[in-house]
């Protein structure tokens, strides 16, 4: 069964910092590339950061540039992105998303954790 399950969402202070994980299973998650997405309501859901599949080359929004950082790690099975200096906009549902394109497109999603910055 493909699981692909968050972790380390929370209320933070503007300026803090969280790291979220993201757990898989199920899969070969070596031969997927890893995408940190999320979703604030009344917005549509927007791509965060990303990174290859052997984690050579990452990907960030504008927004975020400079403040979050995505890592992997293929013998763990895990995904992270390390947060700094949170603004209010970065309060969102953030989901942990593995895709690939061999032939045809496959793609899984998280659950999706919360992650609230506010004073």
């Amino acid at each position: 069964q493909v699981q692909l399950v968050e972790s380390g969402g929370g209320l933070v202070q503007p300026g803090g910092s969280l790291r979220l994980s993201c757990a898989a299973s199920g899969f070969t998650f070596s031969n997927y590339a890893m995408s940190w997405y999320r979703q604030a309501p009344g917005k549509e859901r927007e791509s965060v950061a990303s990174i290859t599949s052997a984690g050579g080359s990452t990907n960030y929004a504008d927004s975020v540039k400079g403040r979050f950082t995505i890592s992997r790690d293929n013998a763990k099975n895990q995904v992270y992105l390390q947060m700094n200096s949170l603004k209010p906009e970065d309060t969102a549902v953030y989901y942990c998303n593995a895709r690939r394109f061999y032939l045809y497109w496959t793609d899984y999603w998280g659950q999706g954790t919360q992650v609230t910055v506010s004073s």
